[in-house]
């Protein structure tokens, strides 16, 4: 009887044994694959650019459409206002967030448009008022009025639009299409060459 008992015990043992063993397996299976889906799950930031106050998601490649207006008007206020003072400062942080093939356009316009405005003694300011997202190019389109001030004379405003395009690299802007123009017809006019004039104009004429 002990025996007939002791031995049936033992099978229930063994039994459960190989079940504890194969559940083991699919469990040690199960957490392999989350952790590799976890390796290769796109890994997405959360962060607040300049001007935006609220949370926003920022992926590896993309970002949704606030992040790149927020990006674009804080590129083209910078831009906007440009002064002899400033403007080592401002190709300090322009540069980081500039695409290589707009680093050294952009630089040399900077240059050349601080010196006309030391040369003229004028004082410029950019004061947006629209921004604009197309989805088509993937732009951000800021417009806004131009205050130029000089010695002497009446302010000027004129019209002023920056167009700019926000990419994204390992989660981090990266402006690659960069223009400026007074009106649509001047934009036509000068095609899609960009960077042509994106630093103000020091002319009060």
């Amino acid at each position: 009887m002990n025996l007939v008992r002791f031995r049936q015990t033992w099978q229930r043992l063994v039994t459960e044994n190989r079940f504890h063993r194969g559940l083991l397996i699919a469990l040690l299976t199960t957490n392999l694959l989350t952790l590799g889906a976890l390796l290769q799950a796109e890994r997405t930031v959360v962060l607040v650019p300049p001007i935006l106050e609220s949370q926003v998601n920022v992926a590896r490649a993309s970002a949704s459409q606030e992040v790149k207006e927020a990006w674009g008007l804080f590129v083209t206020e910078l831009l906007g206002n440009v002064t002899p003072t400033n403007a080592p400062f401002l190709r300090r942080t322009l540069e980081p967030l500039l695409s290589p093939s707009l680093r050294r356009a952009i630089a040399g316009i900077l240059d050349d448009q601080v010196e006309a405005l030391k040369r003229d003694r004028v004082s410029v300011r950019f004061a947006p008022e629209l921004v604009q997202y197309e989805a088509d190019s993937d732009r951000v389109r800021v417009s806004g009025k131009q205050v130029i001030t000089g010695p002497g004379a009446d302010p000027v405003t004129r019209p002023r639009t920056y167009e700019v395009q926000v990419a994204f690299r390992n989660y981090r802007p990266l402006i690659t299409y960069l223009d400026a123009y007074q009106d649509a017809r001047e934009r036509k006019q000068r095609g899609a060459d960009a960077t042509a004039d994106v630093a103000p104009s020091a002319s009060t004429q």
